[in-house]
């Protein structure tokens, strides 16, 4: 309705401005033979009827004026309530989506949260049912308890990262992927070698401009997320290239790869494949992924994958050479 009403307003107004230009126009090109006729070069009847004859074109053409700019104000109007309404519709899209994806992202949250939480005190409650608890049970159940804090904070800490990032301005700088990749191998070492998996390094010291710590915080996402995925005593490869002005990382394990279901939605908070088909329990909670891709964004960069079902998968990370 505001852009309908704006649109009506400027039509409105330039079609009073263009009646009272040219009625002043066809008054002044009308009435100009009358003063030939009044000056003596005809009689006074024809004079009076050759002026009636005047003054009918006036309204005449007067009348054909507000009719060509009512149906144009017509046509304004149809041709701008469509327009106007492509143009809402364009401008509340974006709208619409972040309210979308915030309701998503709070149901997900909420439902994430409450299964620890529920956890926890169905074990406390039947704890206290008991009336003759012993120390080793107790012990056992503040263990357990211990185990869904820790899984409560790692939830909040990537909550917080993602809400974080969505407001976060990198201090970039020129950094080589070759150091990025080695302090990320690093983070993970301990996780490789209590599954027996090598990560072979071959990525090129090709320099980007990023902000170092976020963009090790991508590399260890895809590593920890390769090695998850990976059967014991498999191999993980690391590869760079240049492609043009940007530089692009793999990271490729010989893992249980992504489903053709599944593999659209890998980079989505919360998703995680049915394990009924991947017949493999993976802890977390789906927002390493998406962690990663908010990231590599912020630095103006895309990142995807290829994977085949059984087969393993590729990550591939493209960012903009330094300049």
């Amino acid at each position: 309705m505001y852009y309908l009403a704006m649109i009506l307003g400027l039509s409105l107004g330039f079609s009073l401005f263009l009646y009272h230009v040219s009625s002043n126009e066809l008054d002044r090109g009308l009435r100009r033979p009358g003063y030939i006729v009044s000056n003596g070069l005809a009689t006074n009847n024809i004079q009076a009827n050759f002026e009636q004859l005047m003054q009918d074109r006036i309204d005449e053409a007067h009348a054909n004026l507000i009719f060509n700019l009512f149906v144009f104000n017509l046509f304004i109007l149809i041709v701008g309530g469509v327009v106007s309404f492509l143009l809402a519709q364009r401008t509340l899209q974006p709208v619409e989506k972040a309210i979308e994806a915030q309701s998503r992202f709070t149901a997900d949250a909420s439902h994430e949260l409450r299964t620890p939480l529920t956890a926890m005190q169905t074990e406390i409650e039947v704890a206290l049912r008991k009336r003759d608890l012993s120390a080793p049970q107790a012990k056992k159940l503040l263990q357990s308890n211990l185990e869904e804090v820790s899984k409560l904070r790692a939830l909040s800490e990537n909550l917080l990262k993602l809400a974080r990032n969505g407001d976060q301005s990198l201090e970039k700088q020129s950094v080589s992927l070759e150091d990025i990749s080695i302090e990320a191998m690093n983070h993970v070492v301990k996780a490789a070698q209590a599954k027996k998996i090598s990560i072979e390094n071959n990525v090129k010291p090709l320099a980007v401009n990023a902000d170092k710590v976020a963009l090790v915080e991508v590399f260890n996402v895809l590593l920890d997320n390769a090695i998850k995925y990976s059967p014991i005593g498999s191999e993980i490869t690391l590869t760079s290239k240049q492609d043009g002005n940007n530089a692009m990382v793999s990271v490729k394990d010989r893992g249980q790869g992504i489903s053709k279901e599944d593999l659209p939605h890998v980079f989505d908070r919360f998703y995680r494949s049915d394990q009924s088909r991947t017949k493999t329990k993976v802890e977390g909670y789906g927002l390493g992924l998406s962690i990663a891709q908010q990231l590599v964004q912020l630095h103006g960069g895309s990142i995807s994958v290829v994977s085949t079902l059984g087969k393993g998968s590729t990550f591939s990370v493209n960012l903009p050479l330094a300049a």
